[in-house]
C-alpha cells in the first residue's frame, strides 16, 4: 500500500542514501543520456537491417552509411547529451571535443567511452566556469569563454586520444570477453540471475543502457544483429507473470493485472509488473526461469535484434528483428512467457495466505496513511496553500511516470478540477515549483534525497492506488 510522506520526515534519511538509491540515480543518469538518442539508434538499426549484404534489400551504396554512423554519429550524440546534462551547452561542446579523440584513437565503436567523456567534459567546464565566475573584466566575457572552452577541449581531446580511449577500450574488451565466454559455453542464460532481480529493484537502466546496449551495438556493427539487446528487455517474462496474477492472484492483483498486461506487453513499460513481484517476492523465481528460457531459445535460434528496443514492447521487438530471425525472436518471447506463467502460477497456488491477512495488513498501512494525510491536509488549510503543480517522477521520466501523469490528468478533467498542472519527469529533474511529487515506493528514498523540501506521495500501483484516490479526494475538497 502506498503512503504519503510529509517533507519534515525526510531530514534524517536524506543524509544516508542507500547503495540501491545511489545505483538507481546512476541508472537514471545513464538512461537520460541514452533515451533522447534512441531514435538515432533505431535509425541505424533499420539502416543495417535493410541495406547490409545480409539485409532485406541489400544496397552497397546505402550500406556505406552504416560504419560512419556507428563510429561517429552515435557516440558523438551520447557525448553531447551527457555533456549537456552536466554542463549545459558548453558541456555539450566539451563532450563532443573529447569524444572525437576517443573515436579516432580506438578500433571499436566508443559508446562506453562517450558515456564517460561526455559527462566528464561537462563537469570540467562547469567547474572552470564556477572558478572564474564574477572574475572576468567587463567586455572580456566572450573571449574568455571561447578560449577557455577551446583550450580545455583541446587538452581533453589529446588526453582522450592517448589515455582515456585506450583504457576504456581495454575495460570494454574484458567485459566483452567475459560475456562472450558465457555465450561460447552456453551459460548466457545465467545472466537472468542478475537481470531479473535488478530490474524489479529499478536497476534495469543500469544494466541495459550501461552494459548490454553498448555491447549490442558493437556486435550489431559486425553481424547486423545482437542477442545482447534481448537478454534484459524480453517482454515475455513480464507477460507470463501478469497472466498468472490475472488467473490465480488475490482480489486486487487479479483486478489490476489485465490492464498492466496491455501497458507492459504492448506499450513496453516494464515497470508495471515490478510491484507484483515485490508483493510476492517468491515470484522472482518465475521471472528468472522465464528470462533464462527466453535467452536459451534466442541462443538456440541464433536470434538477435538490430538495435535496443526502447520501450521494450512486442512491437519494438518485431520492428527491430532482422531478416531470418522472426521465428527465434517470437519463440524466445513466447517460451519466456509460458515458463514464467507456469512457475508463477504454481507459486501463487501454493500461497496459503488469505485475503483477510492481506486486508488486515493493508488496513494498518491505510490507517497510517490516513493519519499522515490528515496532517498534510491540516497544514495545507492553516497555510492556505494552493496545489498548482503535481509532478509524477520515475527513473527515466519517460515510462511509468508518463502513464501515471496522463491517467491522473484525465481523472482531474473527469472531476472538473482545473488549474492544476500534471507532468512527468525524471526524479532529479522535477521542477522546484512542484507542490507534490508522486513516485513509486521503491524510488522513495531517491526522491527524498533529491527533493527534501517537497511533499512526496509514494504509490505501489500505477493503475489503481489508494494514495492517488486519496489525493484526488483531497483536491476535490480544496
Amino acid at each position: 500500500m502506498a503512503d504519503a510522506v510529509h517533507p519534515t520526515d525526510n531530514v534524517v534519511e536524506t543524509n544516508t542514501p542507500s547503495t540501491r538509491a545511489r545505483v538507481q540515480a546512476f541508472g537514471g543518469f545513464l538512461t537520460n543520456m541514452v533515451l533522447p538518442n534512441i531514435g538515432a539508434f533505431i535509425a541505424w538499426g533499420l539502416l543495417t537491417a535493410l541495406f547490409i549484404p545480409t539485409g532485406w534489400i541489400p544496397n552497397e551504396e546505402l550500406a556505406q552509411i552504416v560504419d560512419p554512423a556507428i563510429k561517429y554519429l552515435l557516440p558523438l550524440l551520447l557525448a553531447i547529451t551527457g555533456g549537456r546534462m552536466v554542463g549545459g551547452q558548453r558541456g555539450a561542446v566539451m563532450g563532443a571535443i573529447g569524444a572525437i579523440g576517443l573515436i579516432v584513437g580506438s578500433d571499436i565503436p566508443m559508446f562506453l567511452g562517450a558515456m564517460v567523456i561526455g559527462p566528464l567534459g561537462g563537469w570540467i567546464i562547469k567547474k572552470f566556469d564556477s572558478l572564474i565566475e564574477n572574475k572576468i573584466p567587463a567586455g572580456f566575457e566572450m573571449i574568455v569563454n571561447n578560449f577557455s572552452l577551446g583550450i580545455l577541449g583541446f587538452l581533453l581531446m589529446i588526453l582522450s586520444f592517448f589515455f582515456i580511449g585506450p583504457t576504456i577500450e581495454s575495460a570494454n574488451n574484458l567485459v566483452t570477453a567475459a560475456i562472450e565466454a558465457l555465450v561460447a559455453t552456453g551459460l548466457l542464460p545465467l545472466l537472468s540471475l542478475i537481470n531479473e532481480p535488478a530490474k524489479v529493484l529499478f536497476l534495469n537502466n543500469v544494466i541495459d543502457q550501461g552494459i548490454y546496449y553498448p555491447l549490442g551495438m558493437q556486435a550489431a556493427a559486425e553481424t547486423g544483429k545482437s542477442i545482447y539487446f534481448t537478454v534484459a528487455s524480453n517482454p515475455g517474462p513480464g507477460l507470463g507473470l501478469l497472466l498468472a496474477f490475472t488467473l490465480f492472484g488475490k482480489k486486487t492483483a487479479r483486478r489490476t493485472a489485465p490492464g498492466a498486461i496491455v501497458i507492459h506487453f504492448l506499450g513496453g513499460i516494464h515497470e508495471l509488473y515490478f510491484p507484483y513481484v515485490l508483493m510476492k517476492p517468491l515470484t522472482i523465481i518465475g521471472m528468472i526461469a522465464g528470462g533464462m528460457s527466453g535467452i536459451a531459445v534466442f541462443s538456440l535460434f541464433d536470434a538477435g535484434l538490430v538495435a535496443g528496443p526502447s520501450p521494450g514492447s512486442i512491437f519494438a521487438y518485431l520492428g527491430l528483428t532482422p531478416k531470418g530471425n522472426f521465428i527465434g525472436i517470437i519463440a524466445g518471447v513466447l517460451v519466456a512467457a509460458v515458463v514464467t506463467f507456469l512457475v508463477t502460477a504454481f507459486i501463487l497456488k501454493l500461497d496459503r495466505s488469505s485475503e483477510d491477512e492481506d486486508i488486515s495488513a493493508s488496513v494498518e498501512k491505510s490507517k497510517a496513511m490516513k493519519q499522515e494525510g490528515k496532517m498534510v491536509s491540516a497544514n495545507s488549510q492553516e497555510n492556505q496553500e494552493e496545489i498548482n503543480k503535481i509532478s509524477f517522477a520515475c527513473n527515466a521520466g519517460a515510462g511509468s511516470s508518463a502513464m501515471g501523469a496522463t491517467t491522473f490528468r484525465k481523472k482531474l478533467q473527469k472531476n472538473n478540477i482545473e488549474g492544476i498542472e500534471v507532468k512527468h519527469y525524471r526524479i532529479e529533474d522535477v521542477p522546484q515549483h512542484s507542490d507534490i511529487i508522486v513516485v513509486h515506493e521503491d524510488l522513495q528514498e531517491r526522491a527524498r534525497r533529491a527533493h527534501p523540501d517537497k511533499e512526496i506521495i509514494t504509490i505501489e500501483n500505477y493503475l489503481n492506488d489508494p494514495a492517488l484516490a486519496q489525493l484526488m479526494e483531497r483536491l476535490k475538497r480544496d
